[in-house]
């Protein structure tokens, strides 16, 4: 098979489980599949990808396709291992060639949320933007960065790891903020993930619902979960304005549960306006076009349209 019409496989390494998808040049889809992840059990994640390359090569009718693997975490730029990964098993790893050495050619491994970015850079809500940030918004909260269609990774590998610096401009009812895992207080993700969300009207409401619960009860009304939302609306316009003050995106494109609300999508810039230092703030906020298959797409994409 020629260059040109390479087969392109992305594999998005999940912690429940493990999607595959194979592309066709033209980004149409030939072949997708998916296993649990093997949680905690190293080997058997190695296996299991090698063995979804093998399924979706044959599924397709092609081997040798080029291979991009998105997961959580980053690969050091420092010796190699991965790192920052809540999948903790991969965690210290040379997951990158200990992958490339299973499959028999080189592979791509990026970080999931630049994936994102990709995806949506190359045919999805960014296409054709020269600066695309994509944020997800879900259990966890992260962000990636397409320069041109290709993921920027940055010096220490970690361009885009949005969810865990602090919420801008906090008022003083939200100092010091929420303890995180990763041992600090009042990070973004605290505030803007599924489970800050819920963590935030319990404290004001003393109600334990769920994300998506709380937004069912905002759209029908319902004072305290308006309430609730509105402060959510409030602090990811602070967080996203800050990152438009340093990074100045041509769009910026949300993915995860929460971006499928219209009404959060909608209500943003406007909200973002007041915080941007500019005479005008028109950048356009759209929820991903691909959805969930983002991530995988991206992986497949990391390659490149020259692949």
């Amino acid at each position: 098979m020629s260059e040109a019409g390479r087969l392109r496989i992305g594999i998005d390494l999940g912690g429940t489980k493990i999607a595959g998808i194979a592309l066709a040049p033209d980004g149409t889809t030939r072949a997708e599949t998916r296993v649990p992840t093997p949680r905690g059990d190293y080997a058997g994640t190695l296996a299991a990808i090698a063995g979804l390359v093998a399924a979706l090569e044959s599924e397709a009718g092609a081997d040798g396709a080029s291979v991009g693997i998105g997961m959580p975490g980053a690969v050091s730029r420092h010796n190699g291992l991965i790192k920052n990964a809540n999948s903790v098993w991969l965690n210290g790893q040379p997951f990158a060639g200990d992958i490339a050495a299973r499959l028999g050619r080189p592979v791509r491994v990026e970080n999931d949320a630049n994936c994102l970015a990709v995806s949506e850079a190359v045919d999805g809500a960014g296409a054709g933007a020269e600066i695309v940030w994509a944020v997800i918004l879900g259990t966890g909260v992260g962000s990636g960065i397409a320069l041109r269609g290709q993921a920027l990774t940055g010096r220490n590998a970690i361009a885009g790891e949005w969810g865990h610096n602090p919420l801008p401009w906090p008022r003083d009812d939200e100092r010091p903020g929420p303890a995180c895992y990763c041992g600090r207080r009042g990070c973004i993700e605290t505030w803007l993930s599924g489970p800050g969300l819920a963590a935030d009207h319990l404290l004001r409401t003393g109600e334990t619902r769920t994300g998506e619960e709380i937004v069912t009860a905002a759209l029908a009304g319902e004072p305290g979960a308006a309430a609730t939302m509105a402060r959510y609306l409030d602090r990811l316009a602070r967080g996203l304005a800050h990152v438009v003050n340093v990074l100045d995106p041509d769009v910026i494109v949300l993915g995860g549960g929460l971006s499928r609300i219209e009404s959060v999508v909608t209500a943003l810039p406007q909200r973002i306006a007041p915080h941007v230092f500019s005479d005008a703030f028109d950048t356009p906020v759209r929820a991903s076009l691909h959805g969930d298959a983002s991530g995988v797409r991206g992986a497949a994409w990391l390659w490149g349209p020259e692949a």
